[in-house]
């Protein structure tokens, strides 16, 4: 190393040059760094790509509303963890000023039959009225008259394979009729939302539809109340008076307060989100552990030419820089194919799920500074041997 240092004549300013040497010296050990670097960022993608997933599709329904407060039973807890409340509260509510509209909403997991193979599974149902503009999807919108008509639904585009290739054989133009609840309906339309981690499928039909269908459900008694207000009102307002008049077997909330409880049921009430959220730190440790063993085992290596630099005048201080500046440079080549793998499994996964798993700017700036910190971080502990280098103990 100090022959090297005199021919290239590296000054204490610039010891990036001579990090990267070094790295490039020992090419099977620079290889095998990149690749734990790499298995780490992948894995903290992963997490991170179920994660976003889990939220985004769970609060899709919700989102997709076409109101600005909405109405539950006190004991309802997510999408997946619903009570019913009877009708009469949310027609109550549509006497309060500011109000223009109420609309009843039913849902439940229903057993549809696959047209194809003949084989159960649950599909959730969501029973609007047609007369109303509910949820703002366009296959939803377009179609909705379609289900005044008795035995009608229209099929999830976003649903997994084993309900059947609906979606195909509709796009081709042929009839589809298969049964629900042992009850035969015809598919009269498409639309989209994505599958949770708790519905695999869904299903639009009209109120009186649904109560068809789910023959075991009482008419009256409702899963959500969506109240739109009229142009002008004051949301805030609006929800102080409801909650003043409306009994304590309710509750209302924004539409957008709906979808953060939604998420916060699935990262704090379920083992789900504490899982990825662990899988990320996991993925983090075993990365540091890579990088310190390959920063440890190089420093290890090169202690009697670390020893002779501080013998001839370099400052600890120097030779530390180095150190950081290889584990950075093994995060930076690290980084860049975890990151093109992780795309492509984030799109295996799409296809094969049908999640919306999907990259951000955000999350690779994020993995990216996790990367720095892991690599910093067993960088600091690879050094400590190096601050005890003494030439007089080496030689």
């Amino acid at each position: 190393m100090t022959k090297l240092i005199q021919n290239q004549n590296i000054q204490p300013k610039k010891p990036l040059f001579l990090a990267w040497l070094q790295l490039r010296k020992e090419r099977a050990r620079l290889l095998v760094a990149i690749a734990g670097i790499s298995f780490a960022d992948v894995l903290m993608f992963l997490q991170m790509g179920f994660r976003g997933a889990l939220f985004s599709s769970a609060v899709e329904f919700h989102n997709s509303l076409n109101g600005e407060i909405v109405m539950l039973s006190s004991r309802s807890r997510s999408l997946i963890s619903l009570d019913r409340f009877t009708e009469r509260r949310l027609y109550q509510a549509a006497g309060v000023a500011g109000i223009a509209s109420v609309s009843p909403i039913y849902l439940n997991a229903i057993q549809w039959r696959n047209p194809e193979n003949k084989e159960i599974w649950d599909i959730y149902a969501i029973g609007i009225n047609p007369e109303h503009h509910v949820m703002n999807l366009p296959g939803i919108e377009a179609n909705r008259h379609q289900l005044r008509q008795p035995d009608t639904a229209l099929f999830n585009l976003g649903s997994r394979p084993e309900f059947g290739p609906i979606a195909q054989q509709f796009q081709a133009g042929k009839p589809i009729t298969t049964e629900i609840n042992e009850r035969q309906v015809q598919i009269r339309g498409l639309f989209k939302l994505s599958p949770t981690f708790g519905i695999n499928a869904y299903l639009v039909t009209s109120d009186l539809n649904f109560l068809r269908m789910a023959d075991f459900r009482q008419a009256g008694l409702l899963d959500v109340g969506l109240i739109k207000l009229k142009p002008g009102a004051d949301v805030q307002a609006v929800l102080a008076e409801l909650r003043s008049r409306l009994p304590n077997d309710v509750k209302v909330m924004t539409r957008e307060d709906y979808a953060k409880a939604e998420v916060a049921f699935w990262n704090a009430s379920t083992p789900v989100g504490y899982t990825f959220d662990l899988g990320v730190v996991i993925a983090f440790i075993v990365g540091a552990v890579i990088v310190y063993q390959i920063l440890y085992s190089d420093v290890t290596d090169h202690l009697p030419e670390y020893a002779t630099l501080k013998a001839i005048g370099f400052r600890d201080r120097y030779l530390l820089i180095v150190v950081f500046q290889e584990s950075l440079i093994l995060a930076a080549l690290g980084f860049v194919p975890g990151t093109l793998i992780a795309l492509g499994i984030y799109r295996i996964t799409n296809l094969a799920t049908m999640l919306p798993m999907a990259m951000d700017l955000g999350r690779i700036v994020f993995v990216f500074v996790l990367t720095a910190i892991m690599s910093s971080f067993s960088a600091g502990m690879a050094v400590r041997k190096l601050q005890t280098a003494d030439p007089a103990d080496i030689f």
